[in-house]
């Protein structure tokens, strides 16, 4: 391996347009014009309110979408264009995603041995049954279940071990980089550290890469390591995530942050929450161009945008 090719990213997407056609006159841009890299071992978050277009990002990458525009490469490989049976065997061999609700996303007429080993199956990755049984039971130890109840069907299960089976189906697979489309909203909060830390403890193991999707800030400060804030479809703000939770600039970022609840009882009483209106700030996001601050640090602005948000 040169060099060069070490230091690749796993995943870059290069100019993602997603626009969906809703009655032959108008047109939705749900993610409109956005790049970005993801270091191999790493975590991206990506983060917005509901439509912004995030979990859009995410299934376009997956090619759940075909992307309207755009390139996408995996450790090198494009995965974007014209879907071929080679392309899509490399995809599903090398990209997993967890979704949001665990309860939809499994099927509830398979019991879970046959969920779990579902990528298994489709792409012949064992001899023997034996071995298929195996496999399966290994995973789902990993990830905090039992061999025994491998044989119970997904309604049998609480949300927090339905998700477990949902991440124990994408691992399986051995994939380099999962997408993790909301994929703890559905859960109780005392659950969501306990799926999350299986995922980072799987991560360390593993070397994973994830995209981890998601509106809730503190839980995707906790699992990572660079940030993208996208609103409207648009990248506003993207960087390290001390340096998006320690520097925010752009005013869509600061609201956000300002919404994350104080754990301190004496101080979340006089915690003031941030607004943004796009339409009164003037902002159009066409117009702002990439400011980079530091290497890592992105925000959406033009300069005088940038002049008063620093200000």
């Amino acid at each position: 391996m040169s060099e060069k090719e070490r230091n690749l990213p796993l995943l870059e997407v290069r100019g993602l347009k997603q626009y969906f056609e809703i009655d032959g006159k108008h047109t939705v841009k749900a993610v409109d014009d956005v790049s970005f890299t993801v270091e191999k071992g790493t975590t991206f978050g990506l983060v917005g309110e509901s439509g912004s277009g995030k979990s859009t990002i995410g299934r376009s990458i997956i090619r759940l979408y075909n992307p309207t525009a755009g390139e996408i490469f995996l450790d090198g490989k494009e995965v974007s264009g014209r879907m071929t049976a080679d392309k899509k065997r490399y995809l599903t061999t090398k990209m997993q995603m967890i979704f949001q609700d665990p309860m939809t996303s499994l099927n509830p007429r398979k019991k879970v041995i046959d969920i779990v080993a579902e990528g298994l199956d489709a792409n012949h990755l064992y001899k023997t049954k034996k071995e298929r049984e195996e496999m399966v039971y290994d995973m789902l130890e990993r990830v905090g279940l039992n061999h025994e109840q491998a044989n119970r069907y997904p309604h049998m299960f609480s949300g927090g071990q339905r998700q477990r089976i949902g991440i124990a189906r994408a691992m399986i697979m051995k994939p380099e980089l999962i997408i993790a489309d909301e994929c703890i909203s559905a859960l109780d909060v005392s659950i969501q550290a306990q799926v999350v830390n299986i995922m980072k403890d799987l991560q360390k193991e593993e070397g994973l890469t994830y995209v981890f999707i998601a509106h809730d800030l503190a839980m995707v400060k906790y699992i990572s390591d660079y940030i993208g804030v996208i609103h409207l479809g648009h990248f506003v703000e993207m960087g390290k995530k001390e340096e998006i939770f320690n520097h925010p600039v752009h005013p869509y970022t600061r609201s956000l942050l300002s919404a994350i609840p104080d754990p301190n009882p004496l101080t979340e009483p006089t915690r003031k929450s941030a607004t943004y209106d796009k339409n009164a700030e003037g902002v159009d996001y066409t117009k702002g161009k990439k400011n980079f601050l530091t290497e890592t640090h992105m925000v959406l602005a033009t300069e005088e945008e940038l002049a008063r948000w620093n200000a």
